[in-house]
């Protein structure tokens, strides 16, 4: 078996950071954000384990590191120095002598060879390993032809169920890739690529021995185990009803860890546990009662917002508390059998305690600032890894809100300027965001404008420290980040008030925004850009075929003609749920596609970015409004990053792009 030898010493978080005359952020500073990650406690609660990630120049990739930092405060240590591999997902044994975690730092065997031949060959593959809670060799636990993407622990520490993809080719070596051959209606997905008979299958592995014993089957994926207390049952997410690929269907499993006939314990028919919400179902300490996130019926897609449900596995009743109109994030139980989760407000999002008898909601944070994460002690303890406007998420003691972790101290000496709230309305709406404003900001001068429109569209710009909005405001811009209708945090009316009808409310509100802050005295009306990546990409396309005072505009992942991704891109189950197919339904799709089909609108020079493996907005649709726009004699330019997906991970390329955008903003608004 395989061993890395690990850094065991009580490095420190960061050293300490002299206070210099503040200085704005530069593109070099990408490269020293630490993301702090997937905090878990001890059993004892007297520790949490923790990841850390940051760019590796050298190597032109982010990798990431296992730290602990005691409950009651002090050094941190760090317990892996891995240069050429990354270390994620820490979780502890029950005796607390032992930490699992999921590495890239694999070997296997090669096919056909000598068991008993030491020789490995290298392997990317993620995989489980063990490591001694206090540092020192660690040892591989799983050699999954496929590498695994999830896992969670028994109660007792000695097995683990793990999620694996399996198929006839997955594991191969060989050097010519064998055809793909589907016959699947979702034939892909960003990060997988061509789906072809491959599936991801439920493995219970002991610890000890590294042996896996297959527990699922069939032709689906499962996601998200969760093994209960008691350890008699492992509860997941799939799906299991005809046609999968065609519905967002999903539901809530159990099956016994020895195998044997899963029992569905979900009831709706619309999606429970959807593995794009980031979490699956979560045992109650006495393993009689789940809970999960549910959303609305299919053709809500993602404009509903996902609520909790409690199950009891015995008597198959179920329960609805705390229904509000918000979005849930991560429902779990707390040790005295409280439901807590992340609750999504306007700009915000908080960690919450629910009663689930009586379905109040009591807020454990509050203010400007947004949850990511969190983790629950068996002795009631609780860590959130939150962030706000001026520090990236760290780790932080709920209570009393004690700093646990500092591994982005550094920022204390750069000078990062006001941040603005505002509101302003738009036909019969009332819309929010706020401006990010340069760090020598003087009111008495307007400043070029660029509205930085976020992805989704179900999302929102929240108070959360964004390096981008930082990187802008220091070259000089004011930044407008605006929520308009079809964002999440306002409700489900608020966000489907685009249903079917992009480009339109939004781009008002959008417009709205850019008047207001106008208006105000912030924004020079003769220098207003726009730009985004994703849906962001998209509106932006809308945009600059709508408003005339936008002078120049950068449109990453983006596409005008959807015509062109029916079909190319992973969305066709969405699109029929939401437009129809286009044969029936092509007025609509005509409609949506007018800044392609009505380029003489469009004036501002544009860049458009893309990232050439993204099978989420795929490059054919910043191709073509390029290709458009260079038709037509606007100023443009396209930039396509290889090899990687819908979002961009390569350091140099999220520095190349940073500057790019800055250079293009420049070139037009500056002049």
């Amino acid at each position: 078996m395989r061993t890395l030898v690990l850094a065991g010493a009580a490095l420190g978080a960061m050293p300490g950071v002299a206070v210099a005359q503040s200085a704005p952020v530069t593109l070099e500073d990408i490269h020293k954000l630490a993301d702090v990650a997937g905090p878990s406690f001890s059993p004892d609660g007297s520790r949490i384990a923790y990841s850390v990630a940051v760019n590796d120049t050298k190597l032109d990739a982010e990798k990431s590191d296992l730290w602990t930092v005691p409950w009651e405060g002090g050094v941190p240590v760090q317990l892996t120095k891995t240069p050429a591999t990354s270390e994620w997902q820490p979780r502890y044994s029950a005796d607390g002598k032992t930490i699992l975690f999921l590495s890239d730092a694999g070997a296997q065997k090669k096919p056909g060879a000598d068991p008993d031949d030491t020789k490995e060959e290298e392997d990317e593959n993620t995989q489980l390993w063990r490591m001694p809670a206090g540092g020192g060799a660690a040892r591989q636990v799983t050699t999954l032809a496929g590498g695994i993407s999830d896992y969670a622990l028994s109660p007792d520490g000695k097995r683990a169920v793990v999620v694996a993809e399996i198929g006839k080719h997955v594991g191969s070596k060989a050097k010519t890739p064998p055809p793909v051959e589907t016959e699947r209606f979702f034939f892909k997905q960003d990060g997988r690529g061509y789906l072809d008979d491959r599936t991801q299958q439920l493995f219970v592995v002991d610890i000890a021995t590294g042996k896996a014993t297959q527990v699922t089957a069939g032709a689906r994926d499962h996601w998200h185990p969760a093994w209960s207390p008691d350890g008699k049952w492992i509860a997941y997410t799939a799906k299991d009803h005809g046609d999968a690929d065609r519905t967002l269907n999903y539901d809530i499993f159990v099956v016994a860890p020895e195998g044997g006939e899963p029992r569905r314990i979900s009831t709706s028919p619309g999606a429970d546990g959807d593995p794009d919400w980031g979490s699956g179902p979560a045992w109650s300490p006495d393993s009689r009662k789940l809970v999960w996130l549910e959303g609305a019926e299919d053709k809500w897609i993602y404009y509903g917002s996902p609520q909790m449900v409690v199950a009891d596995v015995v008597d198959g009743t179920t329960a609805r508390p705390a229904r509000i109109d918000r979005w849930f994030y991560h429902p779990r139980w707390t040790p005295d059998g409280q439901l807590i989760a992340l609750i999504e407000q306007d700009r915000d999002t908080w960690l919450a305690k629910i009663d689930p008898g009586t379905s109040a909601i009591t807020y454990l944070t509050e203010g400007a600032r947004l949850g990511y994460d969190y983790a629950v002690a068996t002795n009631g303890r609780i860590a959130v890894l939150d962030t706000d406007a001026s520090s990236p998420a760290e780790i932080k003691a709920v209570g009393d809100m004690r700093l646990l972790t500092h591994h982005n101290d550094w920022l204390k000496t750069r000078a990062l300027g006001p941040i603005r709230d505002v509101a302003f309305k738009s036909g019969d709406a009332e819309i929010h965001g706020f401006l990010t404003l340069p760090p020598d900001y003087d009111p008495a001068k307007r400043y070029p404008l660029i509205a930085d429109l976020h992805g989704g569209p179900v999302y929102q710009h929240s108070h959360e420290f964004d390096i981008d909005a930082r990187l802008y405001a220091a070259a000089g811009y004011a930044v407008l980040k605006i929520n308009p209708r079809g964002s999440s945090g306002r409700g489900f009316d608020f966000s489907r008030a685009i249903y079917a009808d992009w480009g339109n409310l939004d781009v008002k509100d959008i417009s709205a925004g850019i008047s207001h802050a106008i208006d105000i005295g912030v924004a020079d009306p003769d220098r207003i850009g726009v730009g985004g990546w994703s849906y962001g990409g998209i509106l932006t396309d809308y945009m600059i075929a709508s408003d005339k005072r936008i002078k120049a505009a950068v449109s990453g992942a983006g596409v005008a003609n959807v015509l062109a991704t029916f079909g190319v891109d992973m969305y066709a189950r969405e699109y029929i749920l939401e437009l129809g197919t286009p044969w029936e339904n092509f007025d609509v799709w005509r409609k949506l596609g007018y800044p392609f089909l009505h380029p003489e609108r469009i004036t501002a020079p544009t860049l458009f970015q893309c990232a050439d493996a993204d099978d989420n907005v795929p490059c054919v649709g910043a191709e073509q409004m390029y290709l458009a726009l260079k038709t037509r004699g606007v100023p443009t330019k396209l930039i396509v990053y290889p090899g990687e997906n819908h979002g961009l991970t390569v350091p140099s390329y999220l520095v190349h792009r940073m500057r790019s955008n800055i250079a293009w903003y420049d070139r037009w608004l500056k002049r």
